[in-house]
């Protein structure tokens, strides 16, 4: 089952995840809304739309805009609606 692990906790785990360039997109209820806070960040992509980004804080250290979603993605991209990935030194595996 993919797990999304940052500074020895785990961020989301889920056996329903979407793979989209590489990226395992996570559903929105198997991620810890915990370690979530939320950022300005956005981000565009020409096939799945505006991205918005939330930092992850765990344990009192912050990683800024180490995830990332698409509130509302374009048509092509519908699966991964309420669905999360992780970069920026999170482990997915």
């Amino acid at each position: 089952m993919p797990r999304a692990t940052w500074n020895g906790k785990t961020i989301a785990e889920s056996d329903d995840t979407v793979v989209v360039e590489g990226n395992h997109y996570f559903p929105r209820d198997s991620v810890n809304a915990d370690y979530l806070r939320e950022s300005s960040t956005t981000s565009v992509c020409p096939w799945k739309g505006t991205a918005s980004y939330v930092s992850l804080v765990v344990d009192g250290e912050e990683n800024t805009d180490a995830a990332w979603f698409y509130p509302e993605p374009k048509p092509e991209a519908a699966q991964i609606v309420d669905h999360f990935a992780f970069w920026k030194g999170v482990q997915v595996a």
